[in-house]
């Protein structure tokens, strides 16, 4: 195999003085509820519009599903192959690969905790659906554990601690119909966020709530594919991607109901879906945090700065209002 090629397009030199639990101490003061309440009204376009900047773009061999990021290194990956990278120069140090005849088929981008490369695993888009998280020493770049969800609820395509550690993850559906079946993959409107509770067997367990999308995303940003990434930043949102639109949707888990808020919208001109991470070894500088993102087309690692929002999401937001008796509301007047 050939070495991999760098190619920076504006480089900059990150400082990496702050740790990941110095960033979270700079954690924003929660959003008051006019700011929730007020952002996006479940149209396209109505919610808060954010730039982004190229901060450079490095060229991989393997940047076609996802990438993976920590303090000193990214890490580009492939549906069965990962390479680490020196985040400084994208000099390409060691790769995992596992052959198209291995156990690993699709894997769907990854995080870094601990020094463990989590990553998303599926057979898409094979019949019917089944779902692992994959998981590598970063240190050696050998995989070490495997948590199997079997048939499950679709096809898992990113998963992510928040700041209090709770896991989080997507699993897709499609609209698509794949090569020799006859019905959609699953349909997208049944793509799901869900939050993992641990159990004996380890941190994917259970599954202790569900949320979908909001139907305008789902059909005017995800169908006929699906939610590729996703990462939460050092601000505390949850960012998605679709699977080629150049952008990113902040969104939030609504105070009642099943529904995801869609807050904002982060034009990402040089990516094009798939997998992201935030940098969260970093102090955000400037109000703006570091985020990663791949190219499939040219195989690039992107890294971007994005403007964080100004406050974090608000964890209880009041539902409704309570009314006095000469305050009723008679529902069939609406």
């Amino acid at each position: 195999m050939k070495p991999s090629r760098v190619f920076v397009v504006y480089a900059s030199v990150s400082l990496f003085a702050a740790t990941q639990a110095q960033a979270q101490s700079q954690t924003p003061p929660q959003c008051l509820r006019s700011f929730n309440g007020t952002i996006g009204n479940g149209t396209v376009g109505s919610e808060q519009q954010i730039s982004s900047t190229t901060v450079r773009a490095v060229n991989t061999t393997d940047a076609n599903q996802g990438v993976a990021v920590d303090r000193d290194y990214f890490y580009s990956i492939d549906n069965y192959s990962i390479t680490k990278h020196n985040k400084t120069t994208g000099r390409a140090l060691r790769q995992w690969y596992g052959g198209s005849d291995g156990p690993i088929i699709h894997l769907d981008g990854g995080v870094v905790i601990n020094g463990t490369l989590y990553a998303p695993h599926s057979n898409y888009p094979t019949a019917p659906e089944t779902s692992s998280v994959e998981e590598w020493d970063v240190t050696t770049m050998e995989h070490v554990r495997s948590y199997s969800f079997g048939i499950n609820r679709g096809s898992l395509t990113w998963i992510d601690q928040d700041s209090t550690g709770t896991w989080y993850g997507t699993f897709a559906n499609y609209d698509r119909v794949q090569e020799g079946q006859t019905q959609p993959y699953g349909l997208s409107m049944n793509t799901q966020l869900v939050r993992f509770t641990p159990g004996p067997e380890g941190p994917f367990q259970y599954i202790s709530q569900s949320w979908i999308f909001p139907e305008s995303m789902v059909s005017e940003v995800f169908s006929p594919m699906s939610n590729s990434g996703g990462s939460f930043g050092p601000d505390g949102w949850l960012y998605i991607t679709g699977h080629d639109a150049s952008a990113a949707y902040v969104v939030q888990i609504p105070s009642a109901g099943s529904v995801l808020i869609w807050v904002a919208t982060a034009d990402l001109p040089d990516i094009a879906g798939q997998g992201i991470a935030w940098d969260r070894s970093l102090r955000p500088e400037g109000g703006n945090g570091t985020l990663y993102g791949i190219s499939r087309e040219s195989r690039q690692v992107v890294e971007m700065n994005i403007p964080l929002q100004p406050c974090r999401p608000q964890d209880n937001l009041s539902v409704g209002k309570v009314l006095g008796p000469n305050d009723f509301v008679d529902p069939d007047a609406e």
